[in-house]
């Protein structure tokens, strides 16, 4: 497998790097914890490490380093106008270059070879009610899955822990291979017939999960490449990418952990932000009967502050411009549906909300984020089942997070265990303040 020789050859180079930086340089201190960062859910502080990507404030996310417009661009691609092949950016988080057509292939080819889905895995998805999340129903397909682990058998057996990464590579690989086809059984059985697209193995990993979700479009194809590559990876402070990196540090799987990171991504605050960021833009269409005018939406926006509540979809934790994330699904929906009425109302809000935010004062980053087009993009193509937008975020995410973990394994990196305080202990530090 090129991809295995590849991370063989690179593995004992960065085991030396950390290796060094925690045996000879382990009392150096890297940051300050404050008192807002202990009560406010840690944000900000600097205890995680990965080389997979990291947000940049002003150019946002870099995978390996290269921001979205150099991977769009870099990465290899089916035809002239397509979007790269998923398979690619794999290739990427996993070594850190960019891949040759063969090598990108290479890695199409390894997903073809393990898509197949175990039949009890249907069976377990068909027994929930009907009423179920997909969200649910995604979490516990890729836990049904858990008995396949190489991982799991290998370290029963007796596993040297500088091996622990080649299963897990493995692991990653039957993991990601399926997850379109589960994701498109998920969306086939709560919202259509039940009757589930054999995957086409004609077809690259992207243009697969478009081929079984039944969009007849083939700009869809194209759109789900984007989709993945786009939400492939944030850091890992992120819920789900954390919690991928906690569990498994437990030398729980990647079925375990990635499962467990599921169910984080499903919360409101987390994966859940792209159907609310729908919703309002449905709702100042349904307010003044269509596409509004600059002034209603400035209007609309200064009601939803005025309420107490967030306009869905601007700002972010870190960047403090437009997430370039955004920017190419705003160029992709202006050369494919630039007449589109949700995207016209889309659009509308990105002239008036920086400003409005600006105004209000409160917002430390007025532009629009991931969030603010992606179910607008879905719409167009006849995906309107909001709820389950967030399997498709957790596709995606997948590429990164397992990413993560094979890396995680192969420098040994231990199990993750902070310390906690009391609140009187808290109240003791100020005392002399």
């Amino acid at each position: 497998m090129l991809l295995k020789e590849r991370l063989a050859a690179e593995i004992p180079e960065w085991r030396e790097r950390q290796r060094k930086l925690a045996k000879e340089y382990g009392d150096v201190v890297v940051d300050q914890v404050h008192m807002r960062q202990i009560l406010g859910g840690l944000r900000g502080v600097k205890a995680l490490v990965t080389d997979i990507s990291y947000v940049d404030p002003y150019e946002g996310i870099r995978f390996r380093g290269h921001t979205i417009p150099e991977v769009l661009e870099k990465l290899p691609k089916p035809g002239k106008d397509d979007m790269p092949y998923v398979g690619g950016l794999y290739w990427l988080l996993l070594v850190g270059d960019f891949p040759t057509e063969e090598e990108a292939l290479s890695v199409e080819e390894e997903w073809k070879k393990r898509m197949e889905v175990p039949a009890h895995v249907f069976e377990v998805l068909k027994s929930f009610p009907k009423d179920a999340h997909p969200m649910t129903l995604f979490a516990a397909a890729v836990l049904a899955l858990q008995p396949e682990s190489l991982f799991a058998k290998k370290y029963k057996e007796g596993l040297k822990k500088t091996d622990f990464w080649d299963p897990m590579l493995e692991d990653v690989l039957s993991l990601t291979a399926k997850l379109p086809s589960i994701a498109a059984y998920i969306y086939r059985l709560k919202y259509k017939d039940g009757k589930f697209i054999e995957p086409d193995p004609n077809l690259d990993w992207g243009a697969n999960f478009a081929h079984m979700m039944g969009v007849e479009n083939p700009e869809y194809k194209n759109l789900s490449r984007l989709y993945f590559i786009l939400h492939s990876d944030h850091e890992s402070g992120n819920v789900s990418a954390h919690t991928t990196y906690l569990v498994s540090s437990a030398l729980s799987d990647i079925y375990y952990s990635f499962s467990a990171a599921m169910d984080g991504l499903a919360g409101p605050l987390h994966g859940l932000a792209n159907q609310n960021c729908l919703y309002w833009l449905k709702g100042v269409m349904e307010k003044f009967g269509g596409v509004p005018t600059h002034e209603q939406m400035r209007q609309y926006a200064w009601d939803t502050l005025n309420s107490g509540q967030v306009i869905p979809g601007y700002g972010h934790a870190v960047l403090r411009r437009t997430d370039p994330r955004y920017k190419a699904q705003f160029e992709f929906a202006l050369k494919h549906m630039p007449d589109f009425p949700l995207f016209q109302t889309a659009k509308v809000a990105y002239e008036v909300i920086p400003e409005v935010l600006k105004e209000h004062g409160k917002a430390k980053n007025p532009w629009p984020n991931v969030d603010a087009l992606s179910g607008t993009l879905q719409q167009y193509y006849g995906v309107t089942e909001s709820d389950f937008y967030t399997v498709m975020f957790g596709v995606g995410r997948s590429l990164g997070v397992t990413a993560n973990t094979v890396w995680a394994r192969a420098l040994g990196h231990p199990i993750e265990r902070p310390k906690s305080v009391t609140t009187a202990m808290l109240e003791e530090e100020i005392k002399d303040k």
